[in-house]
This record gives C-alpha cells, sequence and structure tokens, in this order.
C-alpha cells in the first residue's frame, strides 16, 4: 500500500453484512482499516489475473474487488461497484 498516494477511486457508500463484521470483531480487525487498504490499491491476496483486473477496472470502469485473510483461516472480501457508488464488505459466503 502506497499511503503518500491518495485514494485511487471513490469508494462511494459503505456496507458490511453481518457476518463480515462478526467475523472482523472477532479477529479485532476494524473495517476502516481494510477500507483504507482497499481504496489505495492494496486489493490483498488475489491471484495475478484478479491483480490485473482490478488495474484495468480503475482505468475502464468495473467492478473492484480485494480479498484479506483474517486469523483462522477465513478471509473477508471487499467490492466496490462499477458505477462507484457502493463498497461492500462481505464473506465469500455472502455473495
Amino acid at each position: 500500500m502506497n499511503s503518500i498516494n491518495g485514494p485511487r477511486f471513490p469508494m462511494g457508500r459503505t456496507a458490511i453484512t453481518p457476518a463480515a463484521e462478526a467475523a472482523l470483531h472477532a479477529a479485532g480487525i476494524h473495517p476502516i482499516r481494510l477500507l483504507a487498504r482497499h481504496i489505495h490499491g492494496d486489493w490483498g491476496e488475489l491471484p495475478a489475473e484478479d491483480l490485473a483486473a482490478n488495474e484495468l477496472a480503475l482505468l475502464s470502469g468495473k467492478r473492484l474487488l480485494s480479498s484479506y485473510a483474517i486469523p483462522g483461516g477465513g478471509k473477508v472480501w471487499l467490492i466496490t461497484e462499477a458505477d462507484r457508488a457502493l463498497t461492500t464488505i462481505l464473506l465469500p459466503e455472502d455473495y
């Protein structure tokens, strides 16, 4: 994450699913930390093709996805919609 530069895109409204909120709370992770990583282009633990897709999505206005590991073997996703009106924090099984 390059914190010197500002956000790479607008995140719009934010939402979090109850399951993601509970998982982050249990792990002691504040959602704001993950939102900051996401909007600065730190996409987390994604395969190379998804990292490349996010970089292209920044230019073409498509959906953005980040995936972050949480203690205990789980993960949480952040998805910013193509119109940049909404960013949702969710567990993969919430999708």
